[in-house]
C-alpha cells in the first residue's frame, strides 16, 4: 500500500503503528506540519493516517495549513481513499464532512473505557474488540456525528468517541497507538492539561503495560481489517 501520514506536532507521531506502516510492502510518506506544510497530490496514497494534536481544528489564523489540511482530508474520503483519523485527526474528519467540533463539557486524560453502540456490535470492523475497552484519552473537544455516519462507541464523558463512515472512513477520539514513550512524551509536552477534574487521571496511573500490550494489539487488528 501507499501511505501518507499527516502529523501536526513532533511528540505526537505514528506510536506502535510505526511497525505496521513501515512494513517492507509499503511505501510511506508523510506531511509534517510542524516543518513543511506541502500536501501530497491524493492520486499517490492509498491510506491516509491524520493523527492527533493539541491545537483545535478551529485554529487555522495560529496554523495556516489546517485549512488546505481539511481540503485534502475531504477529497481522499471522496475519492474512496482510506482515512483513519485520530484524536485531532478524528475531529478534522468530522469537521470535513460537514459536523461542528467544540469544547467538550469534560476533559478526558488517562486510561477510561469506551463502550460499543449496537451499531458497533454488528459491524466486522470491531468484531474482535470487547464491548468495553479500557483506551487511554487526551482530549478537550468532541464533535457531532456527521450525516451519514455510523456511530460506533461513547464513554460516560463524551458521547461521540468514534465513527464510521462509508466503508473508507474511521475517526477515533481516543489513543489506542500510544506506547509506553509516546505517553511519557505527550505528557512532558502537555503537562499544563493535568488538572483537577473528574476525568483526568494521574500521571502515574499512565504507564500501564497491560493496558499498553492490549491496545496496541487491538490498533492492529484495526489497521489490518480496515486496509482489507
Amino acid at each position: 500500500m501507499n501511505i501518507h501520514y499527516f502529523q501536526h506536532v513532533p511528540f505526537e507521531g505514528l506510536a506502535c503503528m510505526e511497525d505496521w506502516v513501515r512494513r517492507p510492502s509499503n511505501k510511506v510518506t508523510a506531511t509534517r506540519f510542524y516543518e513543511d506544510g506541502r500536501m501530497p497530490f491524493v492520486e499517490l496514497f492509498d491510506v491516509l493516517i491524520v493523527l492527533g494534536g493539541p491545537m483545535s481544528v478551529h485554529d487555522e489564523k495560529a496554523y495556516p495549513w489546517l485549512e488546505q489540511e481539511k481540503i485534502l482530508i475531504q477529497k481522499a474520503i471522496e475519492r474512496g481513499k482510506k482515512v483513519i483519523g485520530i484524536c485531532l485527526g478524528a475531529q478534522l474528519i468530522a469537521e470535513a464532512l460537514g459536523a461542528s467540533v467544540y469544547k467538550n463539557t469534560f476533559r478526558e486524560i488517562g486510561w477510561l473505557p469506551v463502550s460499543k453502540t449496537p451499531a458497533a456490535k454488528k459491524i466486522e470492523l470491531f468484531s474482535d474488540l470487547p464491548d468495553t475497552m479500557d483506551v487511554f484519552h487526551w482530549h478537550g473537544e468532541t464533535f457531532d456525528l456527521p450525516k451519514g455516519a455510523t456511530h460506533l462507541l461513547s464513554s460516560e464523558a463524551c458521547v461521540n468517541q468514534a465513527f464510521s463512515y462509508g466503508d473508507n472512513v474511521l475517526a477515533l477520539q481516543f489513543h489506542m497507538e500510544m506506547t509506553s514513550e509516546a505517553i511519557k512524551t505527550i505528557t512532558e509536552f502537555c503537562q499544563d492539561e493535568l488538572v483537577e477534574g473528574p476525568y483526568i487521571h494521574k500521571e502515574e496511573t499512565f504507564y500501564n503495560d497491560d493496558n499498553i500490550v492490549r491496545t496496541n494489539q487491538w490498533m492492529y487488528q484495526l489497521l489490518n481489517k480496515f486496509t482489507q
